[in-house]
């Protein structure tokens, strides 16, 4: 092997430094993952040039054999992985030892905090295992030359994982990988057959590719494979334990975490496939990014296709992870073809109702496990509501909320408790939604149905307001936007009841704030639905919430203007002052605060808030009002 360019050096990316520095520091209790990761790294390697090779078959003359070697040498201190696959480019190697390529990565790990524990369950979010190799060696070499290309030009990458690594270009006569680890002292146990032989056994007795140990200088002596190479997900669920089911979820996730709950499946007779689907109990850091390339992965008759088969699962659920092997699909199809066959369209159907029977059952065993699921993920199932509208009834079953009843800030309430516990009297499911969580549960809009003992829903996800556009009603009861419009309460409009119970004195106040307030809102009117608050703003059914503006903004739309209703609590010292009010400027400064004081209960900013202060400052040392 002989150098043809000189090495260069290069600097990890900033995210990559800190996730080594992660790494090494607080994953020393799971040390040994190290091994599973090269392990499926070499079985995906392998499974791409099995794939590319059915359009150019000539990939695999040169060695036909696909399979992962494992090597030893105890006196050198040194553990080599090699496989026989589709090996990388240097540009390749660049980009996937270089860089982490996935969006917000800087802002996730600023959070983290340094706790070993926490971080270690964090970091699997990441898909990037290979640097879990600095957990165990202080230096890693990788050796690659892709298939197809001349033997002058292979690569070789090295890092002692100090935040820079070095890449020349070297004659490497095979196709494939060769990661070469030199272990840290104190890692000795890596170079113990038996423990080597139990952690291969461990994490690649499903891989489909046989697994071999070989130690330095006694490399004839590598028998039989470790492993049964055998797709797990061809084996019968009969034969197969749970830990399996979690080592092989590890493998082609890339995780770190066991999953909440997996489905297993053979559908035989008209269409024929295979399933093995999962749900992870950590969000990945990009699952808000709809553009990333995401999906299960597709096999034919056993053949690798691809690992990013989005055709078979709608976009709301892309968390969810898996396989399928299908008989009934082409060798050589294409990720373009896919969209077009109609064997595709009846797959996602019945894995789409699949996935959501799993989780309909992961929540009616183990309420624990569900809660972990609709922290995680709950936001992206709402997403079904508006693209699935198939399986809209199904989801809404799913859906999980904060409410009035629900203890601190818990997402625990179904729809069905609801109904449950509101009792056939009550047609009506009563919702707010709010900025956050302590907005919704402290809004003065819950006032009068607090009083009343009635349940309501406090939605604070960013898609909440969308999403509800799209659930109307649920087994025969209608949903009702508490900060829109009347409120109806039993069989009467209490803004009936109010406007006949006005004064004349406080009809004038009415039509005073209007004209001081003039275009900022559309009516202002006294309302019973505050019992301790002073005021409250409320939408007109059809206007455009504060969520969905907030959303447009933020994808670079204009939001129409809003002028939302003003209503006044008449039982309120504060009003009652503004009622009795003689002076233009105390009236229209005290009309002013309540727009304002309403606005930011709404959890929306101000137009002018040094004005704002001024006019409270103002009522605040007006001894008149003090006293009174």
């Amino acid at each position: 092997m002989s150098g043809v360019h000189e090495p260069e050096t290069f600097d990890f990316q900033a995210e990559v430094k800190q996730l080594l520095h992660l790494m090494i520091n607080s994953l020393y209790s799971n040390k040994e993952i190290f091994l599973r990761e090269l392990i499926s790294n070499a079985s995906d390697a392998n499974d791409k040039l099995r794939f590319e090779a059915l359009e150019a078959p000539g990939l695999l003359e040169e060695q036909p054999d696909l399979e992962i070697n494992i090597t030893m040498d105890v006196e050198k201190s040194v553990l080599t992985v090699t496989d026989s696959g589709i090996g990388m480019s240097r540009e390749e190697i660049i980009d996937q030892l270089g860089t982490i390529a996935h969006s917000g990565t800087a802002n996730f790990l600023e959070g983290l905090s340094g706790e070993a524990k926490k971080d270690s369950q964090l970091i699997g979010q990441f898909g990037v295992g290979f640097y879990s190799v600095f957990i165990v060696a202080e230096r890693v070499e990788v050796l690659s030359r892709r298939a197809g290309l001349p033997a002058s030009e292979g690569v070789l990458w090295t890092s002692s994982g100090d935040g820079s690594y070095k890449i020349e270009t070297v004659d490497k006569p095979e196709r494939g990988t060769v990661i070469t680890l030199t272990l840290k002292p104190e890692e000795a146990e890596f170079l113990e057959a038996f423990r080597l032989e139990a952690l291969i056994r461990k994490y690649s007795d499903h891989i489909a590719f046989p697994v071999r140990l070989k130690s330095v200088g006694h490399e004839d002596d590598a028998g039989e494979p470790l492993n049964r190479a055998k797709a797990l997900w061809a084996r019968l669920r009969t034969e197969i334990e749970d830990e399996e089911y979690i080592e092989f979820y590890k493998h082609i996730a890339h995780d770190f975490t066991d999953p909440l709950i997996w489905s297993h499946n053979r559908v035989e007779g008209r269409r024929e496939y295979t399933s093995l689907i999962y749900v992870p109990a950590v969000a990945p850091i990009d699952l808000w990014n709809r553009e990333t390339p995401r999906g299960v992965k597709l096999y034919v008759q056993r053949v690798f296709i691809t690992d990013e088969a989005t055709q078979f699962l709608p976009l709301y659920l892309r968390f969810v992870r898996g396989v399928i092997d299908s008989s009934d699909l082409s060798l050589n199809i294409s990720r373009e073809s896919l969209q077009q066959d109609p064997t595709v369209s009846s797959i996602k159907s019945a894995l789409t109702k699949r996935s959501l029977n799993m989780l309909d059952k992961l929540a009616r065993a183990d309420g624990d496990k569900y809660k972990t699921f609709w922290r995680e993920f709950g936001a992206t199932l709402k997403e079904g509501l508006a693209e699935d509208p198939g399986n809209r009834e199904k989801l809404a079953e799913l859906l999980r909320f904060n409410s009035t009843r629900s203890e601190d800030l818990d997402q625990d309430r179904s729809l069905d408790g609801y109904i449950d516990a509101a009792g056939d009297g009550q047609n009506t499911i009563y919702y707010l939604t709010a900025e956050s969580p302590v907005s919704a549960r402290n809004s003065p809009h819950l006032e009068s149905l607090r009083e009343r003992e009635i349940e309501v829903l406090l939605l604070s996800d960013r898609i909440d307001e969308w999403v509800m556009q799209h659930l109307t009603e649920f087994k025969g009861k209608v949903f009702k936007d508490i900060t829109r419009g009347d409120l109806s309460l039993g069989d009467r409009e209490v803004s009936e009841k109010v406007e006949a119970e006005l004064t004349k004195e406080q009809k004038q106040a009415l039509k005073r704030v209007k004209r001081v307030l003039r275009e900022r809102v559309d009516e202002v009117r006294m309302s019973d639905r505050l019992k301790e608050s002073a005021v409250c703003l409320v939408l007109g059914e059809q206007d455009l919430g504060y969520q969905m503006r907030e959303l447009l903004k933020a994808t670079g739309h204009d939001a129409p203007e809003i002028a939302p209703s003003l209503e006044l609590n008449p039982n309120h010292p504060l009003v009652q002052r503004l009622v009795r009010e003689n002076k233009d400027q105390k009236f229209e400064d005290l009309s002013w605060v309540l727009l304002e004081q309403a606005t930011l209960i709404e959890g929306q900013p101000l137009a002018d808030p040094a004005s704002f202060a001024r006019r409270v400052n103002t009522l605040i040392i007006d001894e008149k009002l003090v006293k009174e």
